[in-house]
């Protein structure tokens, strides 16, 4: 038994530091969770432990075909919802809050809108908002399937909103392959930069901003700031609502997205670390009406708070409530409509694009075989977000756009990978 403890130890360092390196090359953003943990009085789970180190059926292909990647490209799996997909990135700032780490500087934060779009073919195709793009070996990552500053798709009406906080560390690619699904299937999703906290954040002229968090950060610190940043996010979408451009350098909005902004719609989403700060972002705004965590663990005072809004739980195989005590404080704590739903055979980056990057250029990641099993489990890496894709659409569907879906009622033989955790 100690020789098996000491091998599982070693295997979790070796998880840790290699991607540590990766939140620098990706911002995969997992890495040892000992000092986010301390203080806590929450026992470290492997959705912390790999996070933070201060991390539908029948649908229509979409029109557009993606490119023939190049030899070494990394690629995502394309969107499957009926729209094609249009990007921009906004640089913002907040002029009555001062950043929480670096004193004597506003608060700054870089953020991608992703959105249904028309006439894209006239606009290129965007890199992931990543400040390297070649990894070892000259392997390259994925162009994504969204088209930058194309007009919106007027089609698509009044588009509800969803805002994505990514793991400890990470930055806000490293969910895109999500992301830009709920985008082709009508949703605003906003991905957020959690300046000083995400490894690298590349601002407008090339300016680099690292992160700065001190030695003992602890997690409900950094979960406070992330629930304010999705504050005041929301409120610049409101500006945008208004006629105003809220971007620091003014940089040209795309054509129709003024009259299709609306908050009064407004969901979240995470993974890790960002997933753990959903709740607190809903008690601090109200305007959010319901929230995803993809596999976080939760810290601060949003675990003992009464939250009266609907809140899906979406954990990876050893991740529960009764692992993770921090999910049942908040499961008591939950009064509106509720999931916890538990995709079998994933592990905590599965809710990430590594689980798709990762065995397509193990070299370039310096993954073992082991160490990648350790990281992304044994389900297969596109079923995995064919699932995820499908659950978290239907949940946001459901609560933003009073579609209901009988996949949310209980187990479905079509998707038999994911447990209803009563």
């Amino acid at each position: 038994m100690k020789h098996a403890r000491r091998r599982h130890n070693r295997l979790r360092t070796r998880v840790a530091s290699t991607t540590g390196a990766l939140a620098v090359l990706l911002g995969a953003g997992v890495g040892s969770a000992a000092a986010a943990g301390k203080n806590t009085g929450t026992p470290l789970t492997a959705a912390a432990a790999l996070d933070h180190a201060a991390q539908a059926p029948g649908q229509a292909t979409p029109p557009d075909a993606a490119p023939a990647p190049a030899p070494g490209q990394l690629t995502l799996p394309a969107p499957t919802g009926r729209h094609r997909v249009g990007t921009v990135d906004l640089h913002l700032r907040d002029a009555k809050r001062m950043d929480p780490w670096v004193p004597g500087q506003q608060r700054e934060l870089m953020v991608s809108l992703w959105y249904p779009a028309t006439h894209t073919s006239r606009y290129p195709a965007a890199l992931l908002p990543n400040s390297q793009q070649v990894l070892p070996g000259g392997v390259t990552l994925p162009t994504t399937a969204g088209h930058t500053g194309a007009p919106v798709d007027r089609k698509a009406g009044k588009l509800p909103v969803l805002l994505y906080s990514p793991g400890g560390r990470g930055n806000r690619a490293t969910g895109t392959a999500l992301v830009q699904d709920l985008a082709s299937r009508g949703y605003l999703v906003v991905t957020i930069d959690h300046t000083h906290d995400t490894d690298d954040v590349v601002f407008p002229g090339g300016r680099h901003e690292a992160s700065m968090l001190p030695p003992a950060s602890k997690s409900r610190d950094l979960i406070d700031v992330r629930a304010a940043d999705a504050h005041f996010v929301i409120d610049q979408l409101a500006e945008i609502a208004r006629g105003h451009n809220p971007d620091v350098e003014h940089k040209p909005l795309p054509h129709g997205l003024t009259p299709a902004v609306s908050t009064k719609r407004v969901g979240m989403f995470g993974a890790s670390l960002g997933g753990g700060s959903v709740a607190a972002a809903m008690h601090a705004d109200s305007r959010i009406d319901a929230g995803v965590n993809l596999d976080g663990q939760l810290f601060g005072s949003s675990v003992h708070q009464r939250l009266d809004r609907p809140y899906m739980l979406f954990s990876s195989e050893h991740h529960n409530r009764n692992s993770d005590r921090s999910w049942a404080r908040l499961w008591e704590n939950l009064h509106g409509e509720r999931l916890d739903l538990k995709l079998r055979g994933s592990g905590h980056n599965s809710f990430v694009d590594n689980q798709v990057l990762f065995p397509q250029a193990p070299g370039a990641f310096g993954i073992t075989p082991e160490v990648m099993q350790q990281a992304l489990g044994t389900i297969d890496p596109n079923r995995s977000i064919e699932v995820q894709r499908t659950y978290v659409a239907a949940f946001f569907d459901k609560y933003l756009r009073h579609r209901h879906s009988h996949l949310l009622d209980g187990p479905s033989h079509h998707y038999p990978e994911v447990d209803f955790v009563r």
